[in-house]
C-alpha cells in the first residue's frame, strides 16, 4: 500500500527552479534512498514529504492516520531531562495504563468486590481488556526496550541519569535518532543519519533499521549504509526523479548501462542521420535521383531526434601519480606501541608490514590510537615502544584529517603556488579546477572555504606532490558522495602504495587490500576487504565463544587500556545475560495474563454466576494467579533496575 506520493513537486527560490516535476512514492515498510549531486535539493526534498513545507508546485499525499517522523541533518534533542526519562516520555500512554492496571489488580484482590456480581463482572472485563491490551503495546518489555536501543546508540546504563543539555552536539544527535526509533512510526524520513555515528553504531543501526516494521526513506553519503539498508533508489535531477529498484551498488551499475544504451542509440541515430544527409546532399541535384533525395530530405525532418547523453555531474577529477618507484618494502612496524603517556598507552604491540602495491586500512575504536599510530609512523609522536622504518626509495605524501597543514591566511591560490612557485599560473589555475576551484574561489582565504573546499585543496596539494606513499588520515570527511567515488577511483589507479584509516565502510570496502584492526592489546591482521574482515571477524569470535565455554584463557600482563577494553566487553555479555532474565519473566507473565483471562472468563459464565461454590473455587484460581502475577512483576522491576544500574 502505498503511505505517501509525491506527484510533479516543484520547488523555486528567488524566481529560479531549484527543482520540478519531481514524483515518488514510498510503499508500507519499504527501504527507499535518495540520492543526487550537492546543492540539487535533497534536504529540501525531505522537508516538503514530512509535511514541514508546501511544495511551490505539485503535491504530496498521505495515507490516511499514517504516522510521519523526521530526522535534520545533525539535528540534536534540546531537554533539561536525563537520558532515560526522555526516553519514558515516549511511552507515557503505556506507563499510565500500567498504573490503572495495578489499581485494577487490588480491586480484583478485595474480597468484597465479588459481594456485586454485576460491577465484580464489568470489572474483570475492563482488566482483561487493559490487560491485553497494556501486553499487545509491549507493556512487559518497553524499559528493555529502550534500554537496548540506547545500548545500540553507545549510551551505557550508566549515562541514563545524565542531564540532556550536558550532553555534546553529536551526542544529542544520537540521542535525537534514538528516541525517533522509539517512537515507531509508520514513515521515518532520515536526513544523514550515519554522521556522528562510529563503525559498530553504524553496524548496529543497519541491522535495527533492517527489522523496522514502518518504512524509512532516507539521504545518506555513506554508500555502504545504502548498500544494505535500502532496496530502491531515487536519483534527484533538476527535472525528475528516476527510480531504481535495487541498492546503491546495484544503482550505479544500472545507472552506467543505461547512460550505456543511450549512448548506443543516440550514436546509432546519428550514424543514420550524417548517412541520410550524405545522400541528400550528393543526389539532391541530380535529375535520376532527386526524388529519393526529397524523400530522405522528408524523413530527415520527421525524425525524432534523440537529445545528446547528458556528460557526468559536475565532480572532482584527479590522479595520483607518483614520480618515483619504492623498493618492494615501504614500511615495516615492529612491537610498537601508541599513546601520549608511558603509563596509559593506547594501544601495543602493534606488528604489519607494508609492501610495494599494498592499499592497506587501519580500523579501530574510536580513542584506540589510529590517527596517533599514523603520526607516529611519520615521526610527529614518539613511540612508546618499538619502532617503524620505510624502506627504500619511499616518498611519502601526508593527508591529514585535522587539515593543520593548510595555511588559514593565504588565498587558495597562493596555499597551491607557494609550494611550486615555478609552476605556470595557469597550470596552478587548472589543477584547482580540477577539484572544482573556480576563478572566484581561489581568491578566497582558507579560512573562509567549507570543510569539504579544505579537504579539496589538502588532495590538490597531496596530487601535486607526486609521492609513491600515500598515507591517508579520515580521506573522505567532508567530501560528498561523488567526490568520494572518484578518490576512490584515482587510489584503486594509483601506481603506489597507500595506508590509511577510515570509518567509511564502503572506501575500505572498495579500496582495502589488507586491514589492521587495531585494539588495546595489539593489531590483528586480516588479508582482505572490510567484508571479508566481516566474515573473519564472525568466524574468531565463535571458535572464542566456543573456548570460553570449555576454560577461561590466562592473562599475562595486560595494559590499563587493554583491562578496560576486556571489561568492557564482559560488561556487554551481563547485560545480555540481565535482558534474557527480563524477557524470561515477561514470557511467564503472558503466560500468567492468559490464564488469568480464561478463569476470568469462566467466572462470567451464566452457570457459574448462579454457583456459589464454583465461584469460590474460580475465585481461590483467580487470586492465586494475582498472586503470582504480582510477584513476578515485583521481580520484573528488580531485574529491570539492576539491567538499568548495571555500569559500562
Amino acid at each position: 500500500m502505498i503511505i505517501l506520493q509525491a506527484q510533479n513537486v516543484g520547488r523555486t527560490f528567488s524566481g529560479n527552479d531549484l527543482f520540478t516535476g519531481i514524483s515518488l512514492e514510498v510503499q508500507t515498510g519499504a527501504r527507499v534512498g535518495l540520492v543526487g549531486p550537492n546543492g540539487i535539493g535533497k534536504t529540501t526534498l525531505l522537508e516538503i514529504l514530512a509535511g514541514l513545507h508546501a511544495p511551490d508546485g505539485g503535491q504530496v499525499t498521505t495515507g490516511k492516520n499514517v504516522s510521519i517522523g523526521y530526522l535534520a541533518q545533525d539535528s540534536g534533542l534540546d531537554s533539561q531531562r536525563t537520558i532515560f526519562d526522555e526516553m519514558l516520555t515516549i511511552f507515557a500512554p503505556l506507563i499510565a495504563m500500567e498504573k490503572r492496571m495495578h489499581d485494577m489488580e487490588r480491586q480484583i484482590a478485595d474480597p468484597t468486590a465479588a459481594n456485586d456480581p454485576a460491577a465484580y463482572e464489568k470489572l474483570l472485563a475492563q482488566y482483561d481488556q487493559i490487560q491485553h491490551d497494556f501486553a499487545d503495546q509491549n507493556g512487559y518489555g518497553y524499559r528493555a526496550e529502550i534500554r537496548s536501543v540506547l545500548a545500540g546508540f553507545n549510551f551505557p546504563e550508566a549515562t541514563f541519569d545524565m542531564p540532556i543539555h550536558t550532553l555534546s552536539g553529536g551526542e544529542r544527535s544520537r540521542l535525537a535518532l534514538a528516541k525517533l526509533l522509539l517512537e515507531k512510526h509508520d514513515l521515518i524520513i532520515l536526513d544523514e543519519p550515519t554522521n556522528h555515528l562510529d563503525i559498530d553504531t553504524l553496524a548496529w543501526l543497519e541491522g535495527y533499521l533492517k527489522g523496522y516494521a514502518g518504512a524509512v526513506l532516507t539521504v545518506s553519503h555513506d554508500q555502504y549504509f545504502l548498500d544494505h539498508v535500502v532496496t530502491e533508489l531515487y536519483e534527484l535531477t533538476a527535472g525528475r526523479a528516476v527510480h531504481y529498484t535495487t541498492n546503491y551498488s546495484g544503482y550505479l551499475k544500472r545507472k552506467a548501462e543505461n547512460k550505456a544504451l543511450e549512448w548506443k542509440a543516440y550514436e546509432k541515430q546519428q550514424e543514420e542521420i550524417h548517412k541520410l544527409e550524405d545522400f541528400v546532399a550528393k543526389n539532391i541535384v541530380r535529375a535520376s535521383s532527386t526524388k529519393q533525395a526529397q524523400a530522405r530530405r522528408k524523413q530527415l525532418e520527421k525524425m525524432v531526434r534523440l537529445p545528446k547523453p547528458a556528460g557526468d555531474d559536475k565532480s572532482v577529477h584527479f590522479r595520483f601519480t607518483p614520480d618515483t618507484t619504492s623498493g618492494n618494502e615501504v614500511l615495516q612496524v615492529a612491537a610498537a606501541t601508541v599513546g601520549y603517556e608511558a603509563a596509559s598507552p593506547m594501544a601495543g604491540p602493534i606488528v604489519f608490514q607494508v609492501n610495494k602495491g599494498d592499499r592497506v586500512a587501519i580500523i579501530g575504536q574510536n580513542g584506540v590510537g589510529k590517527s596517533t599510530l599514523l603520526k607516529s609512523v611519520l615521526g610527529q609522536i614518539p613511540f612508546l615502544a618499538g619502532r617503524s622504518r620505510f624502506g627504500t626509495n619511499v616518498t611519502v605524501g601526508y593527508y591529514d584529517q585535522d587539515q593543520h597543514q593548510l595555511h588559514w591566511n593565504k588565498t587558495v591560490l597562493a596555499e597551491i603556488w607557494d609550494d611550486h612557485p615555478t609552476m605556470p599560473e595557469k597550470d596552478v589555475r587548472a589543477a584547482l579546477a580540477a577539484f572544482l576551484f573556480d576563478a572566484e574561489d581561489v581568491t578566497k582565504t582558507v579560512a573562509d572555504l567549507s570543510g569539504g573546499q579544505k579537504a579539496r585543496l589538502e588532495l590538490t596539494k597531496l596530487a601535486l606532490k607526486h609521492d609513491n606513499f600515500l598515507i591517508l588520515d579520515e580521506p573522505t570527511n567532508h567530501l560528498d558522495i561523488n567526490s568520494k567515488e572518484v578518490l576512490e577511483n584515482a587510489l584503486a589507479d594509483f601506481t603506489g602504495t597507500v595506508l590509511f584509516v577510515s570509518h567509511d565502510r564502503y572506501f575500505i570496502n572498495e579500496l582495502a587490500t589488507t586491514i589492521v584492526d587495531l585494539t588495546p592489546d595489539g593489531s590483528h591482521l586480516y588479508l582482505g576487504n572490510w567484508d571479508y574482515y566481516q566474515e573473519k571477524l564472525a568466524e574468531t569470535q565463535a571458535l572464542e565463544a566456543e573456548k570460553a565455554a570449555d576454560a577461561p584463557t590466562e592473562a599475562v600482563a595486560p595494559t590499563a587500556a587493554a583491562v578496560d577494553y576486556q571489561q568492557s566487553k564482559q560488561d556487554a555479555r551481563e547485560r545480555r545475560k540481565r535482558e534474557r532474565q527480563v524477557a524470561d519473566i515477561e514470557t511467564q507473565l503472558t503466560d500468567l495474563a492468559d490464564q488469568t483471562q480464561a478463569v476470568q472468563e469462566q467466572m462470567t459464565a451464566p452457570a457459574v454466576l448462579s454457583d456459589y461454590v464454583e465461584m469460590q473455587k474460580l475465585q481461590t484460581q483467580l487470586d492465586a494467579l494475582t498472586a503470582q502475577t504480582t510477584e513476578l512483576e515485583s521481580q520484573w522491576e528488580e531485574a529491570s533496575l539492576a539491567l538499568e544500574e548495571l555500569s559500562d
